[in-house]
């Protein structure tokens, strides 16, 4: 919750997403969800809320009953994931607010993708992010191993400001909690 006093907007994408969904009451069919943490994510909605940051979640989801390469997709929007069905990648319709608000930033900092896109069914959503952070003249920070593995395979990383494959430290940073290896050179 620290980072809501650093920031403008929060995209979040991906399978945090639908923890944020059931927070909302919103149905998320079989999707991923980390059940203790819905309390949390209801209070960052409401911090969000009363700091006016700008909170974009997904208006619409590919979906599909497997996770598999050559699964049967379709899209839905964001009250539509039915029992039997898994969000595994953002919609075109989420692609596009997202990346009008990258669009807008000076800063973005981005960690983890936006769907399973190790399946080419469920990448299109991860690799026009990527685009969209790509084609800004933002400084573009990415964290995470999977971010990274995207951004490589997007052959993008060239257009990106700062690449880092520790994800889950970068956003410790940047919330201003101390890392004991940043502790340890500050203290020299």
């Amino acid at each position: 919750t620290n980072l809501l006093n650093k920031v403008d907007s929060i995209i979040i994408g991906g399978g945090m997403a639908y923890t944020f969904y059931r927070a909302k009451g919103l149905p998320i069919g079989d999707s991923i969800v980390e059940e203790d943490k819905v309390e949390l994510a209801k209070d960052i909605l409401k911090k969000a809320e009363e700091k006016k940051v700008k909170f974009l979640l997904p208006v619409d989801h590919v979906v599909a009953r497997e996770l598999s390469a050559t699964a049967q997709t379709k899209v839905v929007g964001e009250k539509e994931i039915e029992p039997g069905w898994k969000a595994l990648d953002i919609g075109p319709k989420s692609i596009k607010l997202f990346a009008d608000e990258i669009s807008r930033a000076k800063t973005v900092v981005w960690n983890g993708p936006m769907g399973c896109f190790e399946f080419e069914p469920f990448a299109n959503g991860t690799m026009s992010i990527i685009k969209a952070i790509a084609n800004t003249k933002c400084v573009s920070i990415i964290g995470g191993g999977d971010s990274v593995s995207a951004i490589n395979k997007s052959g993008l990383a060239d257009k990106i400001t700062h690449i880092s494959t520790g994800g889950g430290a970068s956003l410790e940073f940047l919330e201003g909690k101390e890392l004991p290896g940043v502790v340890v050179l500050d203290n020299k």
